[in-house]
């Protein structure tokens, strides 16, 4: 390609990102025929997914349209939107998808409070005797509906970002920063069109502060080491010194998040009970599953600090989840060990608890394709995608048709045999 296609591209390539939908998914049908004339189609990765991919609705460099053409880009043939407790990018990003030819899920993570017991920090990293959950494979015709179900807690959870930037502001005051919610981080989301304000995004308003007050310089990480009592790695120093570096805030958020005690407040009223969660999600069709998060010791990817999270209770939380009702157990295979997610494998299988792959994408460091779907120890992960997706294609004939809905349980009463049948529908409904 000549310099001239190349910036082309790149100029397509950065309107998907355009503020409007209707500009991005246009950018799109001219970045697939340029593409395509100049012979640029990607290597396909039949052994590879990723269900749980934010977009700009909750926080994420990419819109719905941005993110379903970096999945394509990386070679996924399916991928799914996950967005905190909203659906907002839902229809857009189901539209992207069509026009790649790729399979395509979507869903709505959410904090759920789970207080049958004092179980203590579960997979929260900020609080205790609450779990983070999805609710997988929301059918089409139940994306408006759900979506108006989550906007109350999307309401709830904007009065306590406004609480926490005060407690920002509190800290940083004496050093003359100041965060202005409304300019600085509630414009700079998409909570006007439905999407949510998550902790990401005080940070991320926080690390443009910084940055314009310090810039890329030894100065900047001074304040953090010396004024903040923050730890800044080697390789994070050299991303934040980087005269260069596309991804500065990215970067710096990154640093700011390790310690959230300053500003964090315990969520409550935007937290549905894990019982009514589930049951709102079933009524609406889609697959209610717990994101397993496992102790960190040694971090396998190697930029996670030792912390304990649900492991030495795992049997028991397990048995819970089954009682609620969550039928499914998301997980990232890149992020735990072997012998932990041997382990959890092990208790799906004795809980007929459907196993579902999610690698968290949220930032531009991250890849969105997951290589180590390629072992084939987790290729039952990409059965269960195909399941997945078409679970969402029969659900668009009626909900009573999905995979946990009462006519597949007659039909199809072990798990095993329902992942087999929907995994064929998901594979049929894609022609790419």
């Amino acid at each position: 390609m000549n310099a001239d296609a190349t910036t082309r591209r790149e100029e397509l390539k950065n309107r998907l990102n355009a503020p409007r939908k209707e500009e991005r998914l246009a950018a799109l049908d001219e970045l697939i025929a340029f593409e395509r004339e100049n012979g640029l189609q990607p290597v396909r990765r039949d052994n590879d997914s990723n269900n749980h991919i934010h977009t700009i609705y909750s926080f994420s460099p990419y819109s719905p349209t941005s993110a379903a053409y970096h999945a394509y880009s990386a070679g996924l043939t399916s991928c799914g939107i996950m967005d905190h407790d909203s659906l907002s990018g839902a229809a857009e990003f189901t539209a992207a998808c069509k026009k790649l030819g790729m399979g395509y899920t979507c869903g709505a993570e959410v904090r759920a409070k789970f207080n049958s017991r004092h179980w203590g920090k579960i997979n929260h990293p900020d609080q205790e005797d609450c779990i983070y959950m999805a609710a997988h494979g929301v059918p089409a015709e139940s994306i408006e509906a759900f979506n108006a179900y989550l906007a109350p807690y999307r309401a709830k959870r904007l009065e306590r970002d406004r609480k926490m930037t005060e407690l920002i502001n509190s800290k940083f005051g004496k050093f003359g920063l100041a965060l202005d919610f409304e300019k600085d981080v509630y414009a700079a989301s998409c909570a006007a069109e439905g999407g949510s304000v998550t902790e990401r995004h005080l940070m991320n308003a926080l690390a443009h502060k910084l940055g314009s007050r310090f810039g890329r310089t030894p100065a900047l990480i001074a304040f953090l080491e010396n004024d903040l009592g923050l730890s800044v790695g080697d390789k994070q120093k050299g991303y934040l010194t980087d005269a260069a570096n596309p991804h500065f805030c990215y970067d710096l958020l990154g640093v700011l998040k390790a310690d959230t005690k300053f500003f964090y407040i315990d969520a409550d009223d935007e937290m549905p009970d894990v019982n009514e969660f589930v049951a709102a999600a079933t009524r609406f069709g889609a697959i209610p599953a717990y994101a397993y998060l496992g102790d960190v010791g040694d971090s396998v990817t190697g930029d996670k600090r030792a912390q304990k999270f649900e492991d030495d209770f795992l049997d028991d939380l397990i048995a819970e989840i089954k009682r609620v009702g969550i039928r499914a157990v998301t997980y990232m295979p890149t992020r735990n060990t072997y012998a932990q997610l041997d382990r959890l494998r092990r208790l799906c299988a004795e809980n007929e608890l459907f196993e579902i792959s999610g690698e968290d994408i949220n930032s531009p460091r991250q890849l969105f394709e997951c290589k180590a779907l390629a072992n084939p120890r987790y290729s039952n992960l990409i059965e269960s995608t195909w399941a997945l997706i078409g679970h969402e294609r029969a659900s668009e004939e009626g909900l009573e048709n999905g995979m946990f809905g009462a006519r597949a349980d007659a039909e199809y009463p072990r798990l095993a045999d329902k992942i087999t049948h929907y995994a064929a529908i998901g594979r049929a409904s894609v022609k790419r």
